[in-house]
């Protein structure tokens, strides 16, 4: 349950946490501050930075940057139309006098301007705003308090100071001796101690410098980790966990350099230890005909192959049968057209007009009185097939004697 703007004169409680362990189990007490991880300032010149900007109130609302300056006094300016007009103190990071100097104010210089502070190495951020007003009238000018900023009305042409002054001493004073500056420290109360009867348990330093406090068991069983400022992780590991471990801890985090102080409180509790039940042997797992034991062991051949096989037999064997009826179909459909094809020439040949023998005159006539005589001896059954007979080669006599007719009239050659 984080509990924040707390203070008991140790540094400000920043969160209360209720942790419950087993006996002779490991806990861990969780302390984490990135303000805290430690960043050597290699560049000092870097690590604090001032920089004001203007903001116009115009109808474009446009903020620009008027002049920066870092701890080591180079100051860099925006405009150049601003060069030699505007400039601030080379001892600002100093003196803590950040204050910015406008000679011949033009009317293009009106608007809001703000001072920013920033500590890159502290994670701090500090701004002051100024208004300026710029008139033509030397009775207007003046100076007052709105409310929330200062307001300097100021006559055209002539100079003026815009007040921005911070003199804390993270401000003003180097950073020589950061790594001496970050220190951790845990404490425990026991049940019914106070807090300023606290065992001190151990301290550690940025500069790497650690301090165990205690009896020896204790140390040994309570630590911090060597990464602990590069990380940001401040945790207090407990190991081997006993009814005497529980009380009130506290993780004090302090940087004197950046005015961080802050601490977090753990109550801590021990439980009885957990009965382990005894697991009861279990049978040997039994694997279906065709798994294998070693499914686990898995390897991966340079060139996978996909291959895709039926479900069940049957479903061969239907294919199959789909192949042999459309085979034998096919087969049927031939011979049905074959064998029509040879009844078309067999009939064709047996009506074939040029194979019928055209039977003389003489048959013709003998023919006929024939065929009277046989009626009167012939049986009912041959009559009728007689008189097909001669219905036959009466057409075919009479044909004759129409070619007969026909070749008469064609004129003689001779």
């Amino acid at each position: 349950s984080p509990v924040q703007g707390q203070s008991d004169g140790s540094g400000v409680v920043v969160a209360m946490y209720n942790i419950s362990a087993s006996q002779g189990s490991q806990a861990v007490l969780q302390c984490h501050s990135q303000r805290m991880v430690w960043t050597q300032d290699r560049l000092k010149d870097r690590q604090r930075v001032v920089h004001w900007d203007l903001f116009r109130s115009g109808p474009d609302h446009a903020m620009e940057r008027v002049i920066d300056m870092f701890s080591a006094g180079d100051q860099r300016i925006y405009n150049g139309y601003n060069q030699g007009r505007i400039n601030m103190p080379k001892t600002a990071f100093k003196d803590g006098n950040f204050s910015l100097v406008i000679k011949d104010v033009a009317m293009s210089d009106k608007g809001i301007y703000s001072c920013n502070l920033h500590h890159h190495y502290c994670h701090l951020y500090e701004s002051i705003k100024v208004q300026l007003n710029v008139t033509k009238s030397a009775r207007k000018e003046r100076r007052f308090w709105d409310g929330q900023k200062a307001v300097f009305v100021v006559l055209v042409g002539s100079a003026v100071v815009l007040p921005c002054v911070n003199r804390r001493p993270i401000w003003t004073e180097g950073n020589s001796q950061e790594d001496q500056q970050q220190v951790v420290h845990w404490d425990r109360q026991p049940p019914g101690v106070r807090h300023d009867r606290a065992d001190r348990l151990i301290d550690l330093y940025a500069s790497g410098e650690r301090r165990h406090y205690g009896p020896l068991f204790v140390q040994q069983k309570m630590n911090i980790s060597a990464t602990a400022f590069s990380q940001g992780d401040f945790s207090l590991i407990i190991s081997d966990i006993q009814p005497l471990d529980q009380g009130l801890y506290s993780c004090h985090l302090h940087h004197h350099y950046c005015g961080l102080h802050e601490r977090r409180i753990f109550h801590f509790t021990v439980t009885p230890p957990v009965p382990q039940i005894p697991q009861e042997p279990t049978d040997e797992p039994q694997y279906l005909p065709n798994e294998d034991p070693n499914t686990n062991m898995v390897e991966v051949p340079p060139h996978v192959i996909n291959v895709i096989l039926p479900e069940q037999r049957s479903h061969f064997l239907q294919q199959l049968g789909y192949i042999l009826a459309t085979l034998l179909l096919l087969a049927l459909i031939v011979l049905a057209v074959v064998l029509l094809t040879r009844h078309r020439k067999r009939q064709g040949q047996d009506f074939d007009p040029r194979k019928v023998e055209i039977p003389t005159d003489k048959e013709c006539e003998r023919s006929i009185p024939e065929v009277k005589s046989s009626n009167q001896e012939e049986t009912k059954l041959d009559y009728k097939n007689n008189l097909l007979k001669e219905a036959e080669m009466s057409k075919l006599c009479s044909q004759k004697a129409i070619d007969l007719d026909r070749e008469m009239e064609k004129p003689s050659w001779k």
